[in-house]
């Protein structure tokens, strides 16, 4: 584990170098009230990543982890925790690289590539499908996750969607403060339009159980070389350690879905 004060905060991360000349680098962003070692090494993504000759680097994203946690929301935008991620990019001395979101670590990624596709070889949107691209608060009310994280009981809350939430902040130990701010940040809707002009391939997966994603294929849609996919048996929590996700991952990027003779070269 280091740390660095980037972009103005101090974030924590992991840079994973396997033996021998890395084969590829792929930057994880993980999701909401998770962190790098639970969302990532806990769920095999390491080590599975490090068999194939990959160096992995994972940080913390600002109100996460081991890294710098503000109680004001506006320190969450989403430029500025894109702007985080490129910026230790630059401070490890990474070009170009794979990059993969899972959950709100998807927005993150989405805005990164937006603001600098050149930076992105390929990109992996997991536990995401169409409702993403829907308002916030379309079927909560907008405070209703920082209202549960702020919630002096957790038996007091009745949603299970939010009460899962709210139990995995508690098992983590996160700060309940930052995360209820990270909420309530003021974020713009993602831009179809940019998002549309995205010149590398793209993957959004998630689980057939995971109602709160909606249907990958919809959101891949958006995308000039997307694909989306449904793993069977999967909801939004199991997905990330199963097999069938790796599996999706890697040969997404092995380029072997079937996608190969959709996407032109990118240099």
């Amino acid at each position: 584990m280091a740390k660095s004060t980037l972009n103005g905060v101090e974030l924590a991360y992991d840079d994973i170098t396997p033996p021998g000349a890395a084969q590829r680098t792929v930057l994880l962003l993980h999701g909401y009230s998770s962190n790098r070692a639970e969302g990532w090494k806990r769920t095999g993504w390491y080590t599975a990543m490090e068999r194939r000759g990959m160096r992995v680097i994972a940080l913390d994203q600002r109100g996460h982890g081991e890294s710098a946690k503000p109680h004001d929301p506006a320190a969450y935008g989403r430029l500025a925790l894109a702007a985080d991620a490129l910026a230790l990019l630059d401070h490890l001395g990474v070009g170009r690289c794979d990059v993969f979101g899972f959950s709100m670590g998807t927005r993150t990624a989405l805005q990164l590539a937006i603001d600098a596709p050149h930076r992105v070889s390929n990109l992996i949107l997991g536990g995401v499908g169409e409702k993403l691209m829907e308002p916030r608060g379309s079927e909560l009310p907008p405070d209703a996750m920082a209202e549960a994280m702020l919630a002096e009981d957790p038996e007091s809350i009745t949603h299970p969607f939010l009460k899962s939430f709210r139990q995995f902040a508690d098992e983590q130990g996160e700060d309940r403060a930052a995360l209820a701010a990270f909420t309530r940040a003021d974020n713009p809707p993602l831009d179809r339009a940019a998002m549309g002009a995205l010149p590398m391939p793209v993957l959004v997966v998630a689980g057939a159980r995971d109602e709160g994603a909606g249907d990958p294929a919809g959101l891949a849609r958006l995308f000039p070389h997307g694909q989306g996919v449904t793993l069977p048996g999967c909801d939004h929590f199991s997905v990330i350690p199963h097999a069938s996700l790796k599996a999706t991952v890697f040969d997404f990027l092995d380029g072997v879905l079937g996608l190969d003779d959709e996407f032109p070269p990118f240099e």
